[in-house]
């Protein structure tokens, strides 16, 4: 009965490992990619965009931390401005004058038009009496005088008109930059993303150019993969593609290639074993779709391991895992 017993032991095992062998052989045959596939090992990753001070001011309030979700327009950081606002108010105070000014000018050049309207008249009126021999001709003279003055004095009031219109323009024009360092001064996120680095706190001083949030745009999703050059020389702009992750390797993302490298490189040590980073490559970079990634905002992380597939044959079919892609979000009724 032992020996009966150990023979169906052994059998069991032996099934066992031929079921196993089997097993494996049909996963490696279903993981093969038909011809006119190829692909490579990669991370999903993210533009970075940075939030940023134009001139140097102190951080008066950060409204969002680390990790929070970020809409185009929400206001992240407000820079105090108490120094600019005061100079916003003696710029707009500098405008009322020069208006002023201007209104002064205008208010000449209709007067000396008015004089220069009675002193034609008057000039008229001594030429008829000194013609009927009632009239001088020094008072003549003296309207002739009188006229040309008026004249004169117009084109002065006339060039200073110029002139106050001139500085009305610059007063509003400073007032106006003034207004755009105080409304630069709230800065806003440029996308749709997430809060990644949280740079400055209340009470810092941040410099031109000093970064206050590092934001990941989470509508700018893509893969970057490394083939080599016998494979990326088939790769075309604009091919399909496809990007599989290890946690759900069994759903795809439908993408295309937005770039292929004109410069071979090293395979980066993030992506391949050593033997396959000594190999020459070229980075090819498969682009998740804008509208897809909108839908999915709340759950894109980047930095996750996946497996990017780029069709060099336009013929190709995808495979059934492949197949399987994530769709848009049906918009609501």
């Amino acid at each position: 009965m032992a020996k009966k017993a150990l023979k169906w032991i052994i059998g069991a095992v032996a099934v066992a490992i031929v079921a196993f062998i089997g097993f494996r052989y049909w996963k490696s045959k279903q993981a093969e990619l038909p011809e006119g596939i190829i692909s490579g090992n990669g991370r999903l990753e993210a533009k970075l965009v940075d939030v940023a001070a134009k001139e140097p001011l102190r951080v008066k309030q950060v409204l969002v931390n680390e990790g929070d979700l970020v809409k185009p327009d929400q206001i992240l950081v407000q820079l105090d401005t108490a120094t600019l606002e005061a100079s916003l108010a003696e710029a707009n105070a500098s405008v009322a004058a020069a208006e002023e000014r201007l209104a002064l000018s205008k208010a000449s050049i209709v007067k000396q038009k008015s004089e220069i309207d009675l002193a034609t008249v008057e000039l008229e009126r001594a030429r008829k009496l000194v013609a009927e021999g009632a009239g001088s001709q020094r008072e003549l003279d003296v309207r002739k005088s009188k006229l040309e003055t008026t004249k004169a004095t117009l084109a002065e009031v006339e060039a200073l008109l110029k002139t106050s219109m001139e500085q009305v323009e610059v007063a509003r024009a400073n007032a106006a930059t003034i207004q755009t360092r105080i409304t630069d001064a709230t800065l806003k996120s440029p996308v749709t993303g997430r809060v990644l680095y949280r740079l400055a706190e209340p009470g810092e001083v941040l410099q031109p150019g000093g970064g206050a949030l590092t934001l990941v745009n989470l509508e700018d999703v893509y893969m970057e993969i490394f083939l080599p050059s016998n494979e990326a020389a088939n790769v075309k702009i604009g091919a399909e593609a496809r990007i599989t992750v290890d946690y759900e390797p069994d759903r795809a993302v439908a993408g295309f290639v937005s770039f292929v490298s004109p410069e071979a490189q090293f395979t980066p040590k993030q992506v391949e074993t050593k033997s396959e980073r000594e190999k020459l490559m070229f980075r090819v970079k498969i682009q998740v779709p804008r509208e897809l990634a909108s839908h999915y905002v709340e759950r894109i992380k980047t930095g996750i391991r996946g497996v990017g597939y780029v069709k060099v044959n336009p013929s190709a079919v995808w495979p059934p895992p492949l197949q399987n892609v994530i769709s848009p979000k049906p918009e609501p009724q």
